[in-house]
């Protein structure tokens, strides 16, 4: 039996709680994984990165089989869920934890996310310039369990309901037709 190929995006769209809710709907992903790249302190504990001492963002790993999805509508569902003009912020979830960011695994995923990056910016599709950072991946650090399927888990506490709840009807009206 032939294992499917499949490759890793490193997602960053603020509270990785959103991220996490969406993509795991998303047709093709095999995998979501909270976690943290991007900083320099190793195996960072939330609390740590809620402080703002490590450098890190909270960021998804979607594991996704290119078979099915490609990167491009990885990026696709990226650019939509989230607002990436606002610098270390989304919405009332301030700090550098929750800047928007990419972090490529391969110059292809590079050359992707900074040709659309550039496209949106010079379509006038956000009313001021986009502000994703767009690196190179080195490390993920998985979240502490609790936070693994946070929103199929706690959909009901306040932050869910006022917060994630609204970015995951956003997307599944967006991207009906690309729900597993």
């Amino acid at each position: 039996m032939t294992k499917i190929k499949t490759e890793i995006a490193i997602l960053g769209a603020g509270c990785f709680w959103c991220i996490e809710a969406i993509f795991q709907q998303l047709n093709g992903v095999e995998q979501v994984e909270s976690g943290f790249s991007g900083g320099h302190v190793k195996n960072p504990a939330y609390k740590e990165v809620c402080h703002e001492t490590t450098g890190h963002a909270e960021v998804a790993r979607v594991t996704f089989n290119p078979e099915v999805i490609s990167f491009t509508d990885i990026l696709e569902v990226f650019w939509k869920v989230h607002d990436p003009t606002t610098l270390n912020r989304q919405g009332n979830d301030v700090g550098t934890q929750y800047r928007s960011s990419i972090f490529f695994t391969s110059n292809i995923q590079k050359e992707l996310a900074e040709g659309y990056k550039k496209q949106l910016d010079s379509s006038g599709v956000f009313p001021y310039p986009i502000v994703t950072e767009i690196s190179e991946f080195k490390v993920f650090y998985p979240a502490e369990n609790y936070h693994d399927n946070y929103f199929i888990l706690h959909g009901n506490e306040q932050y869910c309901q006022f917060v994630v709840r609204p970015k995951v009807e956003k997307f599944k009206k967006l991207f009906n037709h690309k729900l597993k």
